[in-house]
């Protein structure tokens, strides 16, 4: 069985209605290799940043869609019969039940969207 990378997955939201939110200083502060942190709550979903390199494991959600956008870096998402490759400023959505793992090649920041509740390590 493979190892999964040490995941950081902080699910509190960092920044309330009203507040600055800082992305270069949390970018330049982070020094993990799988970082993912809610940045605030959002009607009823939430926007996390994440800081990423290497591989998450295959998962799903079943109740909650997933939007991905690419800062910076190169992020690849696999689904089970492609690979789809986001380059700076590009998005992409994955809709509830798909099976996916993200991968990242190269340091590289995201943000995501998703429901409030959801587990980011899937269901």
């Amino acid at each position: 069985m493979e190892s999964k990378p040490n995941y950081s997955i902080h699910l509190d939201a960092k920044y309330h209605f009203l507040e600055r939110i800082d992305i270069p200083g949390m970018i330049d502060a982070c020094d993990e290799q799988w970082f993912n942190q809610t940045l605030c709550e959002l009607n009823d979903s939430v926007v996390r940043l994440g800081i990423i390199h290497g591989e998450f494991h295959w998962h799903k959600h079943d109740e909650e869609d997933e939007f991905f956008l690419v800062l910076d870096g190169k992020l690849l998402i696999d689904l089970e019969k492609e690979t789809i490759e986001l380059s700076r400023h590009e998005a992409f959505t994955i809709p509830k039940g798909v099976v996916h793992r993200t991968r990242a090649p190269e340091k590289t920041v995201i943000l995501m969207v998703e429901k409030a509740g959801v587990q980011p390590t899937g269901d």
